[in-house]
């Protein structure tokens, strides 16, 4: 669609490290596991209602991205072309988090919103994974009722901030 040419934003990046750790023999075929995306259902563990209708509308999208002209785009495009790849990534961390308990670890190179929480998404953080992935994780492992964020970008993320401030 050509939205990676109105943000700075590597579209490309997560192919390229999944391509340099099978060079460098740290990956194969066999240990990946494609994400799937994440559903309504899935969501709602976090988000509210609320939030999740607001992305039904582009103007909302395009503040959160931080792509003005996506305002101007039907919203299904906008679902089609920017939400469903983040509810992927957003699938995956999921499916991180789940694999990590049951093989001992797991990334997922895509994911890492770190500026969206239950309610507000923003830095083009449109689902709130980290803290989807903790809350499934609380819910549905035994025994897991602690987590630590290793977030290594350049600046905070204020999303899970806002969703374990309790």
């Amino acid at each position: 669609m050509g939205l990676e040419k109105l943000h700075p934003f590597d579209a490309g990046k997560w192919g390229k490290v999944i391509n340099f750790l099978k060079e460098e023999k740290l990956l194969s075929d066999s240990m990946l596991v494609e994400a799937r995306e994440a559903s309504e259902e899935d969501l709602l563990v976090v988000h509210t209602r609320r939030y999740l209708n607001e992305l039904k509308w582009s103007f909302a999208v395009a503040t959160i991205t931080e792509i003005p002209p996506v305002i101007f785009l039907p919203n299904f495009l906008v679902q089609r072309k920017v939400l469903r790849p983040l509810r992927t990534q957003t699938g995956g961390t999921i499916m991180a988090g789940k694999l990590a308990v049951e093989r001992g670890w797991a990334i997922n190179v895509g994911g890492g919103f770190h500026h969206c929480s239950s309610d507000r998404g923003g830095g083009f953080c449109a689902y709130a994974d980290i803290t989807l992935a903790i809350q499934f994780l609380f819910e549905r492992v035994e025994g897991i009722s602690r987590a630590t964020i290793i977030d290594l970008d350049a600046h905070q993320g204020n999303g899970h901030e806002r969703d374990f401030m309790d």
